[in-house]
């Protein structure tokens, strides 16, 4: 089995490559879904993150008020670095149950792990089953800001998002494999099909 660190910037396109891969067979697993996860009502980091930045970050349903937390930590490099401290270990741990599981039914030789912050952060590394291959998604900065917008966020909120975020040549300085995904999805498309027979080339090297 092979795991696949699947990144790139917000508004970059890596979830849409994430499912491309999952169109070829791979099983994908949406590591920022863990973060949300973990801070949804009885998750394991909600009372850390009340411990640390507030009872008032409380949201009704018993969870954390992620909207409000991130206009503290997005903007703040020393906040973002003590939530990551007391989030990332919960996320690698529910990262094990899922590989664990994945690996178990024998669903697929190819995992992607779909993670925002794979440069910025120990997620996916520090782990019983670490991602062996790194493919980055980039797109210019002005295609992402316009994304961002059409999902209703605004211009402040996405640059200070990639102004948090590690830069286009920190990514490409990790990666094994690079995504340039420009807007066009037949384009994209193809590209991510080349990657598909990269990575099965790959799991099937590992294989024998």
């Amino acid at each position: 089995m092979l795991i696949v660190g699947l990144t790139g910037g917000i508004g970059a396109g890596k979830s849409t490559v994430a499912d491309l891969l999952a169109g070829h067979g791979a099983a994908v697993v949406d590591v920022d879904a863990l973060g949300r996860e973990i801070l949804a009502p009885g998750g394991p980091a909600v009372s850390g993150v009340l411990d640390r930045f507030g009872a008032e970050l409380a949201a009704s349903d018993g969870g954390i008020d992620r909207p409000a937390l991130a206009r503290i930590v997005f903007n703040d490099a020393d906040e973002l670095a003590a939530l990551n401290e007391i989030s990332h270990p919960a996320v690698n741990q529910l990262l094990d149950e899922r590989i664990e599981a994945i690996a178990a039914a024998a669903d697929a030789e190819v995992v992607v792990l779909d993670m925002a912050v794979l440069v910025e952060s120990t997620l996916g590394r520090e782990t019983r089953f670490p991602y062996e291959v790194v493919v980055t998604v980039e797109a210019p900065p002005d295609v992402r800001l316009e994304r961002l917008a059409e999902r209703g966020m605004t211009e402040a909120d996405a640059r200070a998002r990639l102004g948090s975020q590690a830069t286009d040549d920190q990514r490409r300085d990790a990666a094994d494999f690079v995504i340039a995904n420009g807007g066009v999805p037949d384009e994209l498309a193809e590209v991510t099909s080349q990657l598909w027979d990269a990575l099965q080339r790959l799991a099937d090297e590992r294989a024998t």
